[in-house]
């Protein structure tokens, strides 16, 4: 079944769900911030992806800039990160088996599909 993590709050996340609704009804929607994802389940999406954990930051994140900015963080500390503040997070991510693709712009989704 194909997943989308979503934040109703971000544009860029409601454009991409809109976008998976206009190709198929067969999808569950993650809302990450409310259910928060698992240090295993982003180690799982950052594989998925296939990009290293900083290419999944939102950098202009108040947090990401304050906190984060500038450092040299391993993997396992992104991931952390992603974990404790799901904010940073792109959205929105799509997976669908074993493939995953950041929605930006939202025709990224049809790799997947």
């Amino acid at each position: 079944m194909i997943k989308i993590y979503h934040n109703t709050r971000c544009k860029h996340s409601r454009t991409g769900l809109e976008y998976l609704k206009s190709k198929t009804d067969n999808f569950e929607i993650v809302e990450y911030l409310k259910n928060p994802l698992s240090a295993e389940d982003i180690e799982d999406i950052i594989d998925m992806l296939g990009v290293d954990p900083v290419d999944i930051v939102r950098k202009q994140e108040d947090y990401y800039k304050k906190s984060i900015k500038g450092k040299n963080l391993t993997k396992e500390e992104w991931i952390n990160e992603f974990a404790a503040n799901p904010k940073i997070i792109q959205r929105p991510i799509v997976i669908n088996g074993n493939k995953a693709v950041i929605g930006i712009p939202p025709e990224n989704i049809d790799t997947i599909l």
